[in-house]
């Protein structure tokens, strides 16, 4: 592969698949990986595959850090992460690295997909067929009919169902689904259960079923939180079935992330002027498949789960090729960018510079703390 200065890479740069982690140190340095600051799922895959492994791309932070600006950067302490292992070990929790043969198939597949989960409960589910039932905290006698028959029927059918532990719509699915299969994905630590008033329902999950988070334990889930939980259900699922939203929620957010990660979306219908329908009513209107009931998920997913998914494909660590010069590329992001998230795929459009030339830009700005990532691939200017 050779480099040219004003069009980057004259071939496209080989795939990063993380492999993996194989002994304990490996996976402590993975986790004190994407515990260091700036370091996202991103830069995480970028560092994977400049590097080949999570102790050399620590011991390169620091001097990648200084190149993008950043003075006495220091990755992740060694006893933070150990603390972590600890506090999972407490909890039976189980730490799940991307490239792991338990790793969700579907999720490894997502372009930001969470290099550390903490899993607790059954495993196994990950690897069977899943669907997301999202919607609204306010659920009306309807919607919470609906909730509950739909979760039933889907995980009699097979299907594990995948929510966000949230009060309403959420809550309704995953006790639906209690013996067939579910699975919680919390926004904060794994231990931390939000709302307080659905504890006793993560214990029964934790137990029956499994609860997912990327978080370190002991955080309490902010806003910003949220989307990135969310970007977990959809990515987990082969559809997001919508049952009721308003107009503006964390369900449309789901939605619209797997949209971005190419899953089905689904809704069910609600009255025009029950403001708890609307979002569902617009995600119909905009093109989601209408659905009144779980005969019409299987038969828009090709019948029921009795087939599991795919087992994730063997893994491999390529190197990637030295970093390009940026040659004006970082300024023509920070030009190109505000505080409104933008998708990178269209930035890359907009700019007209090789993806390569772009990603390594974008990586060296994340460090340097002038542009932040969100779920689903958005960045945006700080």
């Amino acid at each position: 592969m050779s480099f040219d200065p004003d069009h980057g890479f004259l071939e496209p740069a080989p795939l990063f698949v993380p492999l993996p982690a194989a002994d304990a140190a490996e996976r402590l340095a993975r986790l004190r990986l994407i515990r260091s600051r700036r370091v996202g799922p991103a830069t995480y895959l970028r560092l994977m595959g400049e590097h080949g492994a999570a102790g050399a791309a620590l011991q390169a932070l620091p001097e990648i850090a200084r190149a993008a600006g950043v003075d006495g950067y220091a990755p992740c302490p060694e006893p933070v992460a150990l603390a972590e292992l600890k506090a999972a070990k407490r909890l039976g929790a189980r730490m799940l690295c991307l490239g792991d043969p338990d790793y969700p198939a579907e999720l490894a597949g997502t372009a930001d997909a969470p290099p550390v989960l903490w899993a607790r409960g059954r495993v196994d589910l990950l690897s069977r067929p899943m669907l997301a039932l999202v919607g609204t905290r306010n659920a009306s006698a309807l919607g919470t009919r609906m909730a509950r028959g739909m979760a039933a029927d889907l995980g009699a059918a097979g299907y594990v169902i995948v929510s966000g532990l949230a009060r309403g719509i959420d809550a309704l699915a995953h006790r639906a689904a209690l013996e067939t299969g579910t699975i919680a994905v919390m926004a904060g630590g794994l231990d931390v259960i939000y709302p307080a008033e659905n504890t006793d329902l993560a214990r029964e999950i934790g137990q029956k079923g499994l609860t997912l988070s990327e978080m370190p334990f002991g955080l309490e889930p902010q806003a910003r939180h949220f989307p990135r939980r969310n970007r977990i259900v959809s990515g987990l699922s082969r559809a997001v079935i919508v049952v009721e939203a308003a107009a503006r929620s964390g369900s449309l957010i789901t939605a619209r992330m797997a949209l971005d990660q190419g899953r089905e979306v689904m809704a069910v219908p609600g009255h025009p002027m029950d403001s708890r329908a609307s979002g569902a009513n617009l995600l119909i209107r905009d093109g989601a498949l209408l659905v009144r009931g779980a005969d019409d998920v299987i038969e828009a997913l090709g019948g029921g789960a009795s087939v599991p998914l795919r087992k994730a494909p063997p893994e491999r660590v390529e190197a990637a090729p030295p970093p390009a010069p940026a040659g004006g590329v970082e300024g023509a992001i920070l030009a190109a960018l505000g505080p409104s998230p933008v998708a990178e795929d269209q930035l890359i459009r907009d700019l007209g510079h090789p993806p390569r030339a772009v990603a390594q830009a974008l990586a060296i700005l994340e460090m340097a703390g002038r542009i932040t990532r969100g779920a689903g691939g958005f960045v945006s200017r700080l």
